[in-house]
């Protein structure tokens, strides 16, 4: 257990580099949030949906904010930054993404709803009836 625990926090894990394809995988994912979150904004700003569009408004900065920490830590981990290359980071960030994406998706299920068009119907006869008052 201890080795475990210094192999997650060990402050300069080494032996990465650009060329590493985990390495660029994790940079295009990071890359590709990035870009998500500008992509959906221009989404939600086409949105009819109030409702939907209010729940989804932190999303654009979230992916966007992940991305870009991921970045940071791609970058550090092969430019040997120490303290910021630590493996336990990326449990972290692992952790609070399950974390966010957890709670919207409960908020989601819970406050998503549509509002079906009420039907009118024009009764000459609704006129006489009697009422209450106002």
């Amino acid at each position: 257990m201890k080795a475990f625990l210094i192999y997650l926090v060990w402050p300069n894990p080494g032996n990465a580099s650009y060329d590493n394809p985990k390495i660029q995988a994790l940079l295009v994912v990071c890359v590709l949030l990035i870009i998500f979150s500008f992509a959906m904004r221009f989404w939600r700003r086409s949105m009819r949906n109030p409702v939907t569009k209010r729940l989804s408004r932190t999303w654009s900065p979230a992916a966007f904010w992940f991305g870009l920490i991921g970045l940071v830590l791609v970058v550090s981990r092969v430019e040997s930054i120490g303290f910021l290359a630590m493996r336990l980071w990326w449990i972290i960030l692992a952790g609070v993404v399950a974390f966010y994406l957890f709670i919207q998706y409960k908020i989601f299920r819970a406050r998503h709803y549509q509002q079906v068009p009420r039907e009118f119907t024009d009764d000459p006869r609704e006129r006489y009836l009697p009422h209450r008052k106002k």
